[in-house]
């Protein structure tokens, strides 16, 4: 199986550290958080790997080579002018043709992958996106005013919400609605799929996930690493479909 890693965006809300370090390069512990990722896939036997890369993706190239250092294979995209956070499928078109994983390059989490793919492959649709649940708190009285009259008032709620965790499982006839080179965001695919009639499913996931795009994020993880290290390769078999 093969696995896009989306490697290519510039995190802003992480400089001054991403003026001279991608952020897939950022160390978590005594690793690059892609290097943490690289070894969780091989764990789960997932070794063909494609990185999308952008903004300082020729340091990215040049710290994993072919990947023949971490057990796996590697190869690399390139853009040439931003594609968005789902463009960048458009570039491997021509070399994947079965079901494929796509993953940002920059979440650290304990999501079994062999759970989501059976969930995927039980549910029969064109896309899987993982999940997440998440609290929104909300530090204001919120209220609901019709013709000037407050007709509501609510101290401080906490909203609910489930998240896309930046894992997404595709048939790879998801090409069909991808154009060659187009700017393209992820949301604006789920809706083109759902309103031409195609079924978008979610695999809700409750345990350990952390996207690292703000610094309180990062160094969360850096706080956490030591703790769920050998949970992020927990596996029962190395058999994937």
């Amino acid at each position: 199986m093969k696995v896009l890693i989306l490697a290519g965006g510039k995190g802003r809300r992480l400089r001054p550290y991403t003026t001279i370090i991608p952020k897939p390069l950022m160390p978590i512990g005594e690793k690059a958080i892609l290097e943490i990722i690289i070894e969780q896939l091989k764990s789960y036997g997932m070794n063909d790997l494609i990185m999308a890369t952008g903004y300082l993706g020729e340091l990215i190239a040049t710290f994993f080579g072919d990947g023949s250092r971490f057990g796996v294979n590697i190869e690399y995209t390139k853009e040439e002018k931003p594609l968005g956070t789902a463009g960048p499928l458009s570039l491997i078109k021509n070399g994947v043709d079965d079901t494929f994983l796509m993953m940002n390059g920059d979440i650290l989490s304990t999501i079994d992958y062999q759970e989501l793919l059976r969930f995927h492959k039980a549910k029969g649709g064109i896309l899987t996106v993982a999940l997440n649940r998440r609290e929104v708190k909300i530090d204001f009285g919120i209220t609901n005013v019709r013709n000037d009259k407050i007709v509501e008032y609510i101290e401080k709620p906490v909203l609910n919400h489930l998240v896309s965790m930046g894992i997404y499982v595709f048939e790879d006839r998801i090409f069909d609605y991808i154009k060659p080179n187009e700017y393209l965001d992820f949301p604006d695919l789920v809706k083109k799929l759902i309103n031409n009639g195609e079924d978008v499913n979610g695999y809700v996931f409750d345990g350990y996930w952390l996207d690292i795009g703000r610094h309180e994020d990062y160094n969360k993880a850096n706080e956490d690493i030591d703790g769920v290290y050998n949970k992020l390769l927990r596996i029962e078999s190395n058999k994937v479909f």
